[in-house]
């Protein structure tokens, strides 16, 4: 094992890890029930002050968990903290963790077992939006670190930490790359570890190894220039609802593949080794039904269920709409239907190209009688994957199958971050690490995250700190002996 601990060496003590962790964690869980209940929405205009407490909150904890340096970066939008806790060798590599402080938007109503941001322990779970994605996670580092100081007896670690997190994430990060950018000169990363991703299990060692890309778009098909009365034109008119309907229907061949042309052109496939990996991951069917809820499976024929969420494309239909749904009817043909069509794209797609595939297909598919627009936001993610075999992603397998006590699988994480986005603005590999589960209801009601990945998250990181410098090629002096 790489693993340093300061003495010539050797790992950090897992028994002394662990009575850390299991010494601290109610703690932790209040001070992450307490982060949940701020209502950092960042889709929601009306939330702008509640993101500012956010920030507030973090550098306050972060302040008291000792890091040195922390600030906040205001952009347009939400606000960003930043945090740096330098070495002591001024020669020693440098890591940096993303992750991101807002949350999706709620639908009150539809949470059963507590108000959304209302956090509630129940058992070894923790409820309330944000709990699980992504506050949690990027608490467990903060937590990691001063376990693997406690554990270590140094003052500060063995490599320069820097975390970036970004108040924006949920709507697409719209200003990210402006704050890589203006800040480039403070972010000199070896290395990147972004912590928006799940796990496949408690009791598996699964390393997330790559994101699918994600390009949003909007249509709008028309078919008058205003609502008619529908007993002056129903049956002569043409119908934008009905219309959208039948493009939509066409947006998947047969063989559920998309239908949109030269969308797998640049389509890498995964190799055979790739395949065999994501055959060992165990999978049952039943199992991921009862988890994430779905009642079937679906999907491009050919490929697996795992093959098909990491490894391959896809497009889903995220909000349809037509006329005033909610409202009494007004007895009107509406004159415009509207759809969020989702792409998630893989290597070698590029969310540019994606959406100009779209807009072609869209313009040879719907009918003359109608006027249509598609509008993408320019915020869309290339997909990212770790380079094979780097170092660091080895320490990080080699950290989850210590805590775990199996080998690590590497899977893969069917959303998308801004992962791409990172490593070509910062010049550094990206790895994943997170606490996430299928079963947390991510953006849906009665999110929660389960206390023993929190525990599990905790005691991976320090490992994989531990780790770190002789990863990068970089031991600390003390272990050279």
């Amino acid at each position: 094992m790489a693993g340093l601990s300061g003495d010539g060496g050797r790992p950090v003590p897992a028994p002394a890890v662990r009575d850390h962790v299991d010494g601290h964690l109610e703690g932790w869980v209040e001070e992450l029930a307490a982060w949940t209940a701020v209502p950092s929405v960042s889709a929601v205009p009306e939330h702008a002050s509640d993101l500012d407490d956010s920030a507030r909150f973090l550098t306050e904890r972060l302040r008291e968990a000792g890091f040195p340096e922390v600030d906040v970066w205001t952009t347009a939008g939400a606000p960003a903290v930043h945090a740096r806790w330098p070495a002591r060798d001024p020669d020693a590599p440098t890591l940096l963790v993303y992750g991101h402080h807002d949350v999706r938007a709620v639908v009150p109503e539809h949470w059963r077992i507590t108000a959304p941001f209302s956090p509630l322990r129940r058992g070894d779970r923790l409820y309330g939006r944000g709990a699980s994605d992504a506050k949690a996670q990027l608490l467990c580092h903060v937590w990691a670190l001063r376990t693997h100081l406690a554990v270590t007896g140094r003052t500060a670690p063995d490599f320069t930490l820097l975390l970036v997190v970004d108040g924006e994430e949920e709507i697409g990060s719209p200003h990210l790359a402006d704050l890589l950018g203006r800040h480039a000169g403070r972010l000199r990363p070896d290395a990147i570890v972004l912590s928006d991703t799940m796990l496949w299990s408690l009791d598996d060692a699964a390393v997330c190894t790559g994101v699918r890309g994600a390009v949003s778009a909007h249509l709008e098909i028309r078919g008058a220039d205003h609502d008619v009365h529908s007993g002056l034109v129903a049956g002569a008119a043409p119908d934008p609802s009905a219309e959208l309907c039948r493009v939509l229907g066409h947006l998947h061949d047969e063989r559920g593949r998309v239908a949109v042309p030269h969308f797998y052109d640049d389509v890498r496939p995964p190799t055979a080794a790739r395949r065999a990996e994501l055959a060992s991951v165990p999978f049952d069917t039943e199992d991921w039904l009862r988890r994430t809820g779905c009642r079937g499976v679906r999907g491009e024929a050919g490929w697996s269920v795992l093959e098909r969420l990491w490894s391959r494309p896809a497009a889903e239909i995220a909000v349809l709409h037509g006329g005033e749904p909610g409202l009494p009817s007004r007895g009107v043909m509406p004159a415009v239907a509207a759809a969020d069509i989702g792409l998630r794209l893989v290597p070698d797609q590029s969310a540019d190209r994606a959406v100009d595939q779209l807009r072609q297909w869209v313009g040879e598919q719907v009918s003359p009688d109608f006027a249509w627009r598609l509008t993408s936001p320019p915020i869309n993610a290339d997909p990212y994957s770790t380079p094979a075999g780097h170092p660091v992603l080895a320490a990080l397998d080699r950290a989850v199958s210590r805590t775990v006590g199996r080998p690590a699988v590497h899977i893969g994480n069917g959303g998308s971050a801004p992962a791409a986005l990172l490593a070509q603005a910062l010049h550094a590999p990206v790895v994943f690490y997170g606490t996430g589960l299928p079963e947390d209801r991510w953006h849906d009601a009665d999110e929660k995250v389960e206390l023993r990945a929190l525990r599990q998250g905790v005691e991976t990181l320090a490992y994989f700190y531990d780790d770190l410098p002789r990863a990068l090629g970089r031991p600390p002096a003390h272990a050279a002996a």
